[in-house]
This record gives C-alpha cells, structure tokens and sequence, in this order.
C-alpha cells in the first residue's frame, strides 16, 4: 500500500489507526488506494467509501468514450469524488459483473456511457438491481423507457436533420444511413428522423452494422451497391469504415462517395480526406451528468428525465457536390 502511495509504510498505520500528523491530501490518497487496490477499510473508516464513482463504458477504442471518461472523470475529482473506471471487453467482465463490483465497493453512484441501457433486447437486471439498492445513477445517450434514472443525451434526431439536410444541399438525393442494431436506441432515433425529413427512405438505403471500422465497412459496401451517393454514419468509427470501402471499390471520396460521420471524435480533422461530422458537446454533456449525480448523492430529488443537448455539423472534405452522372 505504500509503495502504491508512494509514502512510508508509518504513514499508512497512521492513516488506518486514525492519527494524527497526516496531511488531509495524504490520507484521502491513502484512503483511495485501499478501495481501488480492494481492501477491506478498517470499521471506523469505511463510512467514507461513499467517495467513489464507478464510470462504466462499453470500450476504449472508440475515441469518444475516452473523452467523456476524461470530462466526467475531471468533474468529478473537483466534487472530491473518485471516478473508478469499469470497461468492457470481449469475453471478458461484463456490464452486470462490474455493478456487483462496484456494489461490494459501497460506490457512492455510478455513470454509464454507452451501456446496454441503450439495446432493448439485452439484459437489464442490474440496473434495476442498482435502483432497488437505491445508488444513484445517470446515463449517458439515449436509454431504454421505464429504467427510472435520469440521463443527459446528444439530439439523434437534429443530428441526422443536420447531417441530412448538408447533403441534400449538395444535391444528393440517393443518401443512406449506416446505423448500430435494429434495438439501439439511439440508432432508432436516428432512423425516425431521418424517415421524417425524406418522407420516404428505402429500406434498402438502410443498414446495419456493429460499432466498428470493420462493421462500418460492410455495411456501406452493401449501401454504395444500392446506388447511394451520400452516406451518414452513426459514429465516426463507422464512417472512416464506409470512407474505406468506397475506395476499396474505386470511388473518390468526397468526389464519388461523400460520408458523414457522428460523434467528432479525436483526430476526425486529421484523417484523409478530414471527417465531415456531427459533434457530440462532450464537454457539456459530461459535466452535466456529473452534477446530476452529485445532486443525488446529495439527497436532492432529481426527475428521471432525459437532458438534450444540441450537436453542431462540423463540415470538413468528405463531402462534395453530388456526382452528376
């Protein structure tokens, strides 16, 4: 624990035993190692576990996770909360296997970003665990109905109207859309909206695709088969996988093909061409989900309701005036 610390072992017994002669900074340091390193607090000490946050995401290769881990997380260090980060991975610890952590852990709250709140037909038993244990909890991006936390979300809807109506300014009447599962949440809302301002979308200038480089490839390979001229993609993963298969199969970007990204993730204006997108406000967004849950842990009543925030269409060189031809 002190090696960890980076103090004397003297320090720690003082810090366990309650004496005096440490430093309030040192022993909070002291204190947070014990948790994250999992060891039992000593009876007197254990009330202040309650400084613990669990953030839990689905992953880190998607750049946008890492950006709101590092707003949520800044945020709620200056409320002197400790964000404890749980990520997923493939056949690995899953999203209910870190909440039964976090629960043993006495976590003060948890944020999700991300999570299987948002897929209507995964598991949800340990959200409505977490409920029942009464910890307070908000989500981040859209959510299944009827789970009761509050959440803070990007507007699919003026999202895809953004992304839409750039390209149809271009001249692009043939335009597709590169969405997550038919259960995503997130993706149905994209979808709605996108219905509503084409009056009328082929289901064939819809497809579906796992939120990878690689899924994102599949799928707009099948949309630039089907005719389309302009694709909108629901993360930036996803697009610089259509920007990938649009070239794989002989055509110019923007020239040919032009692709719309979502989320403005980090380095979206250095790839080749730079990434037409629409920006997620990260930075608003993840405080906001912060003093939510700080005003739980707090004893205020917060209605479960979703906050939404405006996303900005973020222009770059992947999209161009509709070919002619």
């Amino acid at each position: 624990m002190a090696k960890k610390v980076g103090v004397s072992e003297a320090t720690v017994s003082r810090v366990l035993n309650g004496k005096p002669g440490v430093s309030e900074a040192t022993r909070q340091a002291v204190l947070t190692a014990l948790d994250v390193l999992g060891y039992e607090r000593p009876t007197q000490l254990r009330g202040e576990r309650a400084r613990l946050v669990g953030l839990v995401l689905p992953e880190l290769q998607n750049p946008i996770f890492p950006a709101f881990a590092e707003v949520i997380g800044g945020a709620l260090a200056q409320l002197g909360l400790t964000p404890v980060l749980c990520t997923q991975t493939k056949g690995g610890v899953s999203e209910a296997d870190y909440v039964e952590l976090l629960l043993q852990q006495q976590v003060s709250g948890v944020v999700f970003a991300g999570g299987l709140y948002a897929q209507a037909d995964a598991p949800h038993d340990h959200y409505r665990l977490l409920a029942e244990r009464n910890i307070p909890v908000v989500l981040v991006n859209a959510a299944i109905e009827d789970l009761g936390f509050p959440g803070v979300s990007c507007d699919d809807a003026v999202a895809v109207e953004q992304a839409w109506r750039h390209l149809a300014s271009l001249g692009h009447e043939r335009i597709g859309l590169v969405l997550g599962p038919g259960d995503h949440v997130p993706s149905a809302r994209k979808l709605a909206a996108a219905r509503a301002i084409a009056g009328e979308l082929p289901d064939e200038f819809v497809a579906r695709a796992i939120f990878s480089l690689e899924g994102g490839h599949a799928a707009a390979a099948r949309l630039i088969d089907r005719g389309v001229t302009g694709i909108i993609c629901a993360s930036d993963p996803l697009a610089l996988g259509a920007v990938r298969a649009a070239r794989r199969k002989g055509h110019d970007v923007p020239g040919r093909i032009s692709v719309v990204g979502y989320d403005d993730s980090a380095f979206m204006n250095c790839t080749e061409p730079p990434l037409t997108t629409v920006r997620q406000p990260i930075e608003a967004m993840g405080r906001a989900a912060v003093e939510l849950l700080n005003a739980r842990i707090g004893g205020t009543a917060v209605p479960a309701e979703e906050l939404l925030f405006e996303p900005e269409l973020v222009v770059r060189g992947s999209t161009a005036q509709a070919p002619r031809d």
